[in-house]
């Protein structure tokens, strides 16, 4: 009994605040489908309702489905209710939901461990419909307000991609999350050609119009949930590609070299083409990467490769590169692009 299901997300993201028209997801839990009937009834109307009827189900729907409340009984086989309100705040992907226990037990004491759990609040059954309604709304408003002012803090202010916290944050996830899985990782490093005498020669504000312009062209190419673009620091930004292969990384990477060269913004003292390009360096998480630092070494490598190839390039080490702190000639397995 579920509406408009969305992407699943992956450990460590977070879904940004609803859109203008977007219900919000509340997520009800209970083994006693008579409960889960009555709670959806009393929300049906207002918000998306997903349903669970155990802890562990509970916890895989806020993983994928990042609900915007959860209401959470107590007494469950399995996990009940306390152990999966802990694990939901133990998890950097679902510990800012907030969870409302639902329950028959009405002593002071379970009242307490369900506070305790990490719940925002606690509602003895049998429940009245409006006072339920009313303290949920509550709290998704609250939630509302925490999720705005979190994507504030992680969105770069100039060209509203993801600013360097963001990306540090999500690069630290998305590196974690491969080496578990044993998946593929790429990492993108992106730098606007000569920006400084773009500056020079057309002003502060015309180069802002361009970074906003090259951010917007970059950021319509991340067409999957887990992609993000992010804004690395003054004209340097910064792709991050779960589950991309060196080849693809480095296809897209020749694709974004097109896209912002296609955008014609004059740069009559660029030396390169007459108009704005950037330079593209990518490196793919592999048996000879061992850290965060590894991949960002290796793909600031291959950026600086692009640069003395001439600019306005992609290039790649491939899927064995292995990480340095300087470039040397292309070996054979390498790829670049000019």
């Amino acid at each position: 009994m579920n509406v408009d299901e969305p992407n699943a997300l992956e450990p460590g993201m977070q879904k940004p605040p609803p859109q203008r028209g977007e219900r919000q997801r509340i997520l009800v839990v209970d083994d006693n489908p008579l409960n889960v009937q009555a709670l959806y009834h009393t929300f049906c109307n207002d918000y998306q309702v997903f349903m669970a009827t155990s802890g562990e189900a509970a916890l895989d729907v806020c993983r994928e489905r990042q609900p915007d409340l959860v209401l959470l009984d107590v007494v469950m086989p399995g996990l009940d209710g306390y152990q999966t309100c802990e694990r939901l705040k133990a998890d950097p992907a679902t510990r800012d939901i907030p969870v409302i226990f639902v329950t028959g037990q009405d002593d002071s004491a379970a009242e307490v461990r369900g506070l305790g759990a990490g719940a925002v609040d606690f509602i003895v059954k049998p429940f009245n419909p409006v006072i339920v309604r009313a303290r949920a709304k509550a709290h998704l408003t609250l939630k509302l307000q925490s999720d705005m002012l979190r994507e504030l803090a992680y969105t770069d202010a100039l060209t509203g991609v993801a600013n360097r916290r963001c990306f540090d944050h999500r690069l630290n996830s998305e590196f974690l999350r491969s080496q578990r899985s044993g998946t593929s990782l790429a990492l993108i490093m992106i730098d606007v050609d000569r920006f400084k005498q773009y500056n020079e020669s057309y002003g502060h504000q015309a180069g802002d119009d361009c970074l906003r312009l090259i951010a917007a062209a970059l950021r319509a190419r991340m067409r999957r949930t887990g992609d993000t673009l992010a804004r690395y620091g003054g004209d340097e930004f910064a792709c991050i590609l779960p589950d991309t292969t060196a080849a693809g990384a480095f296809a897209l990477a020749q694709e974004l070299e097109q896209r912002v060269r296609d955008l014609n913004i004059p740069h009559a003292s660029s030396g390169i083409a007459g108009v704005c390009t950037i330079s593209l360096g990518v490196a793919t998480r592999s048996g000879t990467i061992d850290s965060i630092q590894d991949l960002l070494a290796l793909a600031d490598a291959e950026l600086y490769r692009a640069k003395l190839n001439g600019h306005g390039c992609a290039s790649s080490a491939g899927e064995d590169g292995p990480p340095r702190g300087l470039p040397h000639p292309p070996p054979a397995s390498a790829s670049t692009i000019c």
